[in-house]
């Protein structure tokens, strides 16, 4: 297959969709037309995977099934006695941090908190904020993410490229998106929501849809190391 050279306004399109993308936190009461989120689907399934393994499973959620599913798991995290039994099925961060990663960590915390007005000490202010990300941000699309238990850590980085490719594909449609790992402590609760096999493992969540233009915690733009910083090369 003859594959023509891209042109200056396809670069400049693809590197607009890729530098855009940021993850919003308060959404526009704006329904996505299913066919817009199939597209997306469609065209981030492009993603490379080891042998063409394909590991991922997504579920959808719109509508109804949006709300009671995100009112059961916002109950949980309201309650803690409830929240206490519930706890991550693999490790995302790691248990001992050190620079410079935690400083990052750190930085974005107090940023988004900063905008929103949230002192230190606001605990309160702190649980809530967290507890958005169970109504997917107010997000008309909420999208869960699992694999089959069988599948191995590169696996996992096949993962990571088909998630990119939402987000990034979504930019190109002018949506919005926030990946969320905070949906893995309540993994045995969407197992019942979404009536999971044994063998399908949550990975995460992701908000899906228009982004409020007015809300301050969509400022949000963090930081990133330039190429000299992460890159030595060789040759």
């Amino acid at each position: 297959m003859t594959r023509s050279a891209p042109s200056p306004a396809d670069t400049a399109a693809v590197d607009a969709a890729i530098t855009s993308r940021h993850s919003m936190r308060a959404y526009l009461d704006r329904p996505v037309p299913r066919e817009t989120i199939e597209a997306i689907l469609q065209v981030s399934a492009r993603a490379p995977s080891g042998t063409n393994t394909q590991p991922w499973q997504v579920h959808v959620l719109t509508g109804e099934a949006l709300r009671a599913f995100s009112e059961r798991i916002t109950a949980a995290h309201n309650d803690p006695a409830e929240a206490a039994q519930h706890s991550e099925e693999y490790p995302y961060y790691p248990t001992q941090w050190q620079s410079p990663f935690i400083d990052r960590r750190r930085k974005v915390g107090w940023d988004l908190y900063g905008l929103l007005g949230i002192g230190k000490a606001d605990r309160a202010r702190m649980h809530a904020q967290h507890g958005r990300n169970y109504s997917f941000f107010g997000a008309p699309v909420g999208l869960i993410f699992t694999i089959d238990r069988v599948m191995a850590q590169g696996s996992w980085l096949d993962y990571g490229m088909f998630l990119q490719n939402i987000m990034v594909a979504a930019r190109a449609r002018g949506l919005d998106t926030c990946p969320q790992a905070a949906f893995t402590q309540y993994h045995r609760l969407i197992a019942e929501q979404l009536q999971l096999p044994p063998n399908q493992m949550v990975v995460c969540g992701m908000a899906l849809g228009w982004a409020d233009p007015d809300a301050v915690e969509n400022t949000l733009v963090t930081d990133r190391e330039p190429v000299a910083g992460f890159t030595q090369f060789h040759g």
